[in-house]
């Protein structure tokens, strides 16, 4: 049973094709960087649906953190980077100094800010390496959400009109209650 961010760490620590990918977006010592959202939402809610397979991921979500360098050409660089070490995945690569746009906020002040403004909390969640290969694990509105398979908006998609659109848009594109049945979503 999975009950704690200390029991997601030993499940993602015992998958080594997770740790493979952490490994692999780790030797580009980019600053700030994380692995978050379906990334660790996935194994969590396949392990608490007693999944033997893993449920496919669209991407691989690669986020760090540069105000020195905002350029998207940038990024991409990176993602063909990540395909040349490991060319079967999905690699999707954003500078969270830049992404505030996306969202018409002010800037963010890093990756874990940038995180903490993800429109659901079961996928503001996150991974990394530290500089002494050990995981970490961030989750700026805590685990309880993805924990009981709830998917709720975070405060920022709750405050704001403009963006419990974007919140609602992507429940009803993402269906996550259909690939795990246990799951609930929350309206606005």
């Amino acid at each position: 049973m999975i009950k704690s961010e200390h029991d997601i760490l030993e499940l993602v620590e015992q998958d080594p094709w997770m740790m493979e990918v952490l490994k692999t977006a780790h030797k580009l010592h980019l600053p700030d960087w994380w692995i978050c959202a379906g990334f660790v939402r996935t194994k969590v809610w396949d392990t608490l649906h007693g999944y033997s397979n893993k449920t496919d991921l669209p991407d691989i979500d690669v986020v760090y953190f540069d105000a020195s360098n905002t350029d998207e050409l940038y990024e991409k660089y990176i993602e063909s980077r990540l395909k040349e070490e490991a060319p079967s995945e999905p690699w999707s690569v954003k500078n969270q100094a830049r992404m505030h746009n996306k969202n018409g906020e002010a800037p963010y002040t890093s990756s874990i800010d940038a995180i903490s403004r993800f429109p659901e909390t079961a996928a503001s969640i996150a991974l990394k390496l530290n500089e002494k290969n050990e995981l970490i694990l961030t989750a700026p509105w805590g685990i309880e959400d993805l924990l009981s398979l709830q998917i709720k908006p975070t405060p920022p998609f709750k405050e704001k009109e403009a963006l419990s659109s974007i919140y609602e848009k992507r429940v009803l594109e993402k269906q996550w209650d259909t690939k795990w049945s246990m799951v609930k979503v929350h309206s606005i």
